[in-house]
């Protein structure tokens, strides 16, 4: 829901905060810049496409799924054409508060990601565009499973060049257990901590 904004932009400052302190650049600068970072956030929003997960009425994470390959700023896919090919969902801002790292959440997430792209799409992939500096992100998707694609050519400056896919079959987490199902007064089911 559109309302939700300041709570994603909220989780992405508290990541770009943390990371900035490791000496990660990834959301330190808004990307193509603050009021298009926001409308792409709120478009996802509007359509459904972003998850908000909440454990009571605090923020624990976040995740955009989308069945539409993400595009660079003149509107080139991002995923090589042969790639293309194959039935995937993407996903985007996979975001957990600091305050529930280490608690398995984020493996959950992807998990969750791969269910729903195989039960609601048919989909047999899950897939991400990393940003291309943060190594130590590219390593925890190696962790879970996640293969590492050749770089994208002629993308410019577009940030997040690193792409990840893992097959829709390949689990690890019994994320059910973390996630209490509850229908909003508008439209779907929406996981919750």
């Amino acid at each position: 829901m559109p309302g939700d904004l300041d709570k994603v932009v909220g989780l992405i400052r508290e990541a770009a905060d943390w990371l900035g302190s490791k000496g990660i650049d990834q959301w330190q600068k808004p990307w193509p810049d603050r009021a298009g970072q926001r409308e792409r956030i709120l478009n996802d929003l509007f359509k459904g496409k972003t998850w908000l997960l909440q454990d009571g009425k605090t923020m624990a994470a976040t995740i955009t799924l989308d069945t539409d390959e993400p595009m660079d700023l003149n509107a080139h896919p991002v995923w090589p054409p042969d790639k293309s090919q194959r039935p995937a969902l993407y996903m985007r801002r996979v975001i957990v508060s600091r305050r529930y790292a280490r608690r398995g959440l984020g493996a959950a997430l992807l998990d969750w990601a791969a269910d729903v792209a195989k039960r609601d799409y048919g989909a047999r992939l899950i897939r991400i565009d990393a940003r291309t500096t943060n190594v130590r992100l590219h390593a925890y998707y190696e962790g879970q499973r996640f293969t590492r694609c050749p770089d994208p050519r002629g993308l410019g400056d577009y940030p997040a060049q690193a792409l990840f896919e893992r097959g829709v079959d390949e689990p690890g987490s019994d994320f059910t257990k973390l996630f209490m199902w509850r229908t909003p007064d508008v439209s779907g089911s929406e996981p919750t901590g």
